[in-house]
């Protein structure tokens, strides 16, 4: 299952939204990654101003690191559970000390137009980012949905916030295509 990172570009800054993994640890090696690290595409990595976490597990945090200088954002609820939580994900990626982490609490305007909402059920602490374009909102959701059918039929907390957004399209971190509201 590929796990996608997405780039915002805005005029006041360009954003990761989640990091993928970009090497192999023990911990998950019987899942048989196949890695396409950040660091090997053609993005220049220090031109990220910023990073947004939609959750802690590891294949979304995974290349945090290579971004040790910039700010992190994360619910704190979430990075207090990866933190905390025995095998919630791999602990040694989060408790690096030269990340910098920044703890959101609730819904926060990163950038003029971007957003980041918690959207619970994933994780305790997940949550999407929220883009205002000329077609209508953009949501990238991370896991908050898995499947496109998730969203069609929404179960958890989470799916019913974004569904409630009404956004244009969702991106999901391993679906190729965004889902988009069947037309009425």
């Amino acid at each position: 299952m590929p796990v996608y990172v997405h780039l915002i570009e805005h005029p006041d800054g360009r954003i990761i939204v989640d990091t993928g993994m970009t090497e192999l640890h023990p911990a998950v090696a019987d899942m048989d990654p196949l890695l396409t690290p950040l660091s090997e595409q053609d993005l220049d990595l220090s031109s990220i101003d910023m990073v947004v976490n939609t959750h802690l597990h590891f294949d979304h945090c995974g290349g945090d690191r290579l971004f040790a200088d910039r700010p992190i954002h994360v619910q704190r609820q979430e990075l207090d559970d990866a933190l905390n939580l025995e095998d919630y994900t791999i602990t040694e990626w989060i408790a690096a000390p030269q990340l910098r982490f920044v703890p959101v609490d609730g819904e926060f305007e990163l950038l003029p137009g971007i957003r980041l909402v918690p959207t619970p059920g994933h994780t305790r602490g997940s949550q999407v980012v929220t883009v205002e374009t000329a077609e209508g909102l953009v949501v990238i959701a991370g896991d908050t949905a898995v499947f496109h059918g998730e969203l069609d039929d929404p179960r958890t907390e989470g799916q019913r916030i974004v569904r409630a957004l009404e956004p244009v399209a969702v991106w999901l971190a391993h679906a190729e295509e965004p889902w988009r509201p069947p037309a009425t």
